[in-house]
């Protein structure tokens, strides 16, 4: 990995410029600086594209920048997304080399914890499931589950143990795909605002105009997360993504609690087949999707969550919520009630209505699609901006994409809003 000499030089250069000067052309640009644009831009620059990055702020500085920084599989359930998802979790550890950047990647895993009989039961059905598709996904019974985590509750009647899951520093990762991908020759325009794209009559992209000019393109691919719906309009395609947002807490750790990421396996179980289920729940909790999360950071706190909720763009926190989310957290760990509580924070999710993410093309020629991958935009990062490379260069996939591709809402459909 670089020297943090080199790594502080690159940022400094790049990121504190007054004036910024625009190509007139470029092959591809990229729209949206978040994890998800950084890593298409470094893929395609590592493929040999001509490409450049717009972001209308700083890179990451959206949803990558206020999330909890997962690489999960946990919350998948068996199918495409699943296969997408281990995927993009098995490009993970070659990261920090081959981006020359520390990532902040650890592999501790996830506990699931189930709180009554019935969810224990679903679990071993789904565990038995999803280790057939090669994951790492083990059952602990009270007792095993107790002794490993000695803090929980006694109605805790079983954990679920994913041994593959990680954790990433998300700022880091975007930076680390921003810096290898300038290595490799792409530009990027940060705090640089999209006005509009115009087509030629061929109904192909032609150019993008922003508020530091305007620059020709073959290809345009909308990254910009829960404002992909608006970079859409532009070409006058419609683009069922919004904004959901999600709260956490931030806690000092100044007692043990847990020394590994945990989740309730309740709220997974309304995303698979059973969904006669139903949580034990108080009608707030329902209001605002909050399920019981809890993760150790390398900065010596515990983030508490979370929730998923429509509020716009509004990332107000809610007193309401948020004394809903911490008792849903003493209901599994009591110690916390004690616990102090530093501060708590907002940050939106790019919801898609079928909860697939869009990796596509679109009617419009040279315009594609990346969004909707609502909580899983860093774990996805990476397989994301192979395919689109790949697609783009012409190159076949490791994957089935037809299930992600934008054309799926074409025709209207009931979907679940959950």
């Amino acid at each position: 990995m670089q020297r943090a000499t080199e790594v502080n030089c690159f940022f400094a250069c790049n990121h504190q410029r007054n004036i910024i000067i625009m190509k007139n052309f470029v092959e591809i640009a990229v729209i949206g600086g978040g994890v998800i644009g950084t890593a298409i831009t470094y893929y395609l620059a590592k493929a040999g594209f001509d490409v450049c990055l717009i972001e209308r702020n700083g890179i990451a500085e959206g949803t990558s920048g206020r999330c909890d920084g997962r690489v999960i599989v946990y919350d998948q359930v068996p199918g495409e997304s699943c296969r997408l998802a281990k995927m993009s979790l098995d490009l993970f550890p070659q990261l920090p080399d081959e981006l020359g950047f520390d990532i902040g990647w650890s592999q501790e895993g996830t506990l699931l914890l189930m709180e009554s009989e019935a969810e224990y039961q679903i679990a071993e059905s789904h565990c038995k499931c999803m280790a057939e598709t090669g994951l790492p996904y083990k059952m602990l019974d009270y007792h095993q589950v107790h002794s490993e985590e000695p803090g929980l509750a006694e109605n805790v009647v079983g954990g679920l143990s994913v041994s593959c899951d990680g954790s990433v520093n998300p700022m880091a990762l975007a930076q680390g795909f921003e810096y290898q991908a300038v290595k490799q020759g792409a530009t990027v325009y940060s705090n640089t605002n999209v006005l509009d794209i115009k087509s030629n009559r061929s109904n192909t992209v032609d150019h993008i105009i922003t508020d530091q000019g305007t620059i020709r393109v073959k290809k345009i691919i909308n990254a910009a997360g829960s404002w992909a719906g608006a970079i859409g309009q532009m070409v006058n395609l419609s683009i069922p993504i919004k904004p959901r947002q999600g709260q956490l807490i931030v806690t000092e750790r100044t007692f043990p609690v847990s020394g590994q990421p945990v989740s309730e396996f309740g709220y997974i179980v309304t995303r698979l087949e059973q969904n006669d289920y139903q949580r034990e729940v108080t009608p707030v909790m329902e209001k605002y999707g909050i399920a019981f999360a809890l993760e150790p950071t390398n900065a010596n706190n515990f983030l508490i969550g979370t929730s998923r909720c429509f509020t716009g763009f509004d990332l107000t926190s809610n007193k309401e919520l948020l004394t809903a989310m911490a008792k849903r957290a003493i209901r599994f760990y009591p110690g916390l009630r004690d616990i102090h509580v530093i501060r708590s924070y907002a940050g939106l999710r790019p919801y898609a209505p079928d909860h697939l993410p869009i990796i596509s093309d679109t009617e419009i020629e040279g315009f594609y699609i990346t969004a909707g991958h609502e909580g899983n935009g860093i774990s996805m990062a990476p397989i994301t901006g192979e395919l689109i490379a790949n697609m783009i260069g012409n190159i076949p996939q490791r994957i089935d994409i037809d299930p992600f591709r934008w054309q799926r809402f074409s025709s209207p459909k009931e979907v679940d809003n959950a």
